[in-house]
């Protein structure tokens, strides 16, 4: 009988030297599900998945994909995984055609098989007029969706992205996005990072926040906006000389100050909290150029969580863990 976890993660930890990444994380992930797996650079992201899909050894801990241990049975996790990771591994002088054909017979798929299943994963992505011709004519986009075509080749039960959108257009990311869809509706087991909040709110079932090497929250999205209230209240300010006066002179737990859109941002339960938060700075003097009441965001959980901003998604391929 298959067990009901997909991924089972189990106190899981690594160092490189005296510096530890993953310091004891845990973690489950129904069969069916994805998980969108949230935190910011150098939290651990992707380290773990680095080590559940075998491309580095866990220190410590267990982790198992799709039943098979990680470190005891790469071959059987590898066998049944399909990874898109940061940096795309295209071969950029033959077609998409070529590539998906040429992946396919590596994995042991019949020439007849492998031209069928590259027709379809052509059309799934939206690539079938590109199909001839080479991946070094391909925008960045394409290659994305390439890329994640050739993932899943063989129609792998759990799948790996990591951060697979960054520096996408809109465009290009709804394509994947739906894409993603239908492998979740086909019964497949996602396990995402991103730096794309709204991502991980539109496709995730669950989601899980690391900081500092530890899981710090989990549950779906949902649940986590209620643990930082039920109302937000955007602040946006005049100019940046009324965002600097608010901020020299309105200082309280759960504020967070955005100088780029001279916006002051409060998730709460208690009304009465946003009502003292504001009164403070109107007696700043600080001039409102807006206001609004909203329901909390991911962002607001983010923030909360991590104490800290995440840093602007990096232009395409230059990636910083």
């Amino acid at each position: 009988m298959q067990r009901s976890h997909a991924i089972e993660i189990s106190d899981l930890r690594k160092s490189y030297g005296e510096r530890e990444v993953l310091k004891g994380v845990n973690l489950t992930v129904e069969r069916g599900d994805m998980l969108a797996l949230l935190g910011p650079n150098g939290a651990g992201k992707t380290t773990t998945v680095k080590i559940l899909t075998t491309l580095t050894a866990p220190s410590g801990g267990t982790a198992t994909v799709n039943g098979f241990d990680v470190a005891r049975d790469p071959g059987r996790v590898r066998s049944s995984i399909g990874l898109v990771n940061q940096f795309m591994a295209l071969d950029y002088v033959h077609s998409g055609r070529e590539n998906l054909v040429m992946l396919g017979r590596l994995q042991h798929i019949g020439r007849a098989a492998a031209k069928r299943r590259a027709d379809e994963l052509l059309e799934q992505f939206d690539l079938v007029e590109a199909a001839d011709r080479p991946v070094n004519t391909y925008s960045g986009g394409m290659r994305r969706r390439l890329d994640l075509a050739i993932s899943l080749i063989t129609s792998p039960p759990v799948v790996f992205l990591d951060e697979p959108t960054t520096g996408l257009d809109p465009r290009s990311r709804n394509v994947l996005w739906d894409a993603i869809r239908e492998l979740l509706d086909g019964g497949s087991t996602i396990l995402l990072t991103t730096q794309y909040l709204e991502e991980a709110d539109e496709l995730a079932d669950r989601v899980a926040v690391i900081d500092d090497g530890r899981i710090v929250a989990h549950g779906t999205a949902t649940e986590l906006k209620e643990r930082v209230g039920t109302e937000r209240m955007q602040v946006e300010f005049a100019t940046d000389a009324d965002f600097q006066t608010a901020r020299a002179l309105v200082d309280d737990e759960g504020l967070h100050w955005d100088r780029e859109a001279s916006r002051l941002s409060l998730a709460t339960s208690d009304i009465k909290h946003l009502i003292w938060t504001l009164d403070r700075v109107e007696r700043a003097g600080a001039e409102i150029a807006n206001l609004s009441l909203d329901q909390p965001s991911l962002d607001d959980v983010f923030l909360r969580l991590t104490q800290r901003t995440p840093e602007p998604a990096p232009a395409e391929g230059i990636l910083q863990k």
